[in-house]
């Protein structure tokens, strides 16, 4: 007799589906079950307003929740960085798998480089945390650019530079690879000069807390570097208050000597969209070997920034 097959609850759309099939057949390894994939449509996929004016903290993953939450489905798979920094009592973050690449990328028109870009170029992004960032590189580089905000899925956003509307945009790099998309990218943006958001990269696997054996067989796939990474990075961004619409780009990795790895390094950054003002800092410290202490290490930045002015740059905070 065949196992009953699990449910993972998934958003619609072609990388949501691609990331949710490849954690489907790792989870299948691991359990031994079938897993049917169960489309849910959330507020995000079907409002047509910029992230930043719809709060873009939990728009693509309350819907998920409350499926899980009803018993709709065993498990569900979110993008990390669109997931609200307060972990819900009810449900367990089972899994966060090795995390995949978390830059930014530029696709633009012509094969450009974002150092080769034209004076005046438009670049398409929905992400004030970007624009921030795009805005201090190119004055860096002597260039003036047009950030433009825009919404939708991988083909729709690099529909607008084929078209012609715009001369390059900014996606994240994880999700052209989940899709097989990567030959695209006409420029790697280093996270030396552009941030990721937190926990960009990285895949979140939820399920109910008291399903013991599920969370317990999910948790085969978590990579624990990946979550003091990420919880670090998530940590920061709490205690900034500030929601995922805000200009607020943070990283984590590990620092190795040789095949050790010694510790663990946090950068953050947060600035004002137009690029004119950034604060940008980071902290070292040994690996975290529990949650507290990746929390802990994510707190002690973000008090940093605060006290160097990252309040003032964030318009409002979220409380």
């Amino acid at each position: 007799m065949t196992e009953q097959a699990l449910r993972l609850g998934t958003r619609r759309s072609r990388l949501a589906m691609a990331q949710s099939g490849q954690v489907a057949d790792a989870v299948s390894q691991v359990t031994g079950r079938p897993v049917e994939l169960v489309e849910i449509t959330t507020y995000g996929d079907t409002s047509r307003e910029h992230l930043a004016q719809i709060g873009g903290t939990g728009v693509f993953v309350t819907a998920l929740r409350e499926a899980l939450l009803r018993g709709e489905v065993d498990f569900a798979v979110h993008s990390l960085k669109d997931l609200p920094t307060g972990q819900p009592d009810e449900l367990a973050l089972a899994a966060v798998p090795v995390r995949a690449d978390a830059r930014d990328v530029l696709i633009a028109r012509d094969g450009l480089t974002f150092a080769e870009l034209p004076d005046g170029a438009r670049i398409g992004t929905g992400s004030p945390r970007r624009m921030a960032q795009l805005n201090a590189y190119a004055r860096d580089l002597g260039l003036t650019i047009e950030t433009v905000p825009i919404r939708g899925n991988i083909d729709t956003r690099i529909g607008f530079v084929r078209g012609g509307e715009l001369d390059g945009v900014v996606l994240a790099a994880a999700g052209l690879q989940r899709v097989g998309r990567t030959g695209e990218v006409t420029d790697f943006l280093p996270v030396d000069i552009i941030l990721p958001a937190p926990g960009q990269g990285a895949l979140a696997i939820e399920c109910a807390a008291d399903n013991a054996d599920l969370v317990a067989a999910l948790a085969e796939l978590d990579d624990p570097y990946t979550r003091a990474a990420v919880t670090a990075e998530r940590s920061l961004l709490a205690a900034l208050e500030a929601g995922c619409s805000a200009p607020v780009g943070a990283f984590a990795d590990l620092l190795a000597d040789g095949q050790v790895v010694k510790e663990l390094r946090l950068r953050g950054v947060v600035g004002t969209t137009d690029g004119s003002t950034l604060v940008q800092l980071s902290t070292t410290g040994p690996v975290p070997e529990t949650h507290d202490q990746a929390m802990a290490l994510g707190r002690e930045l973000a008090a940093e920034m605060l006290a160097k002015g990252a309040a003032g740059l964030m318009g409002e905070r979220v409380h």
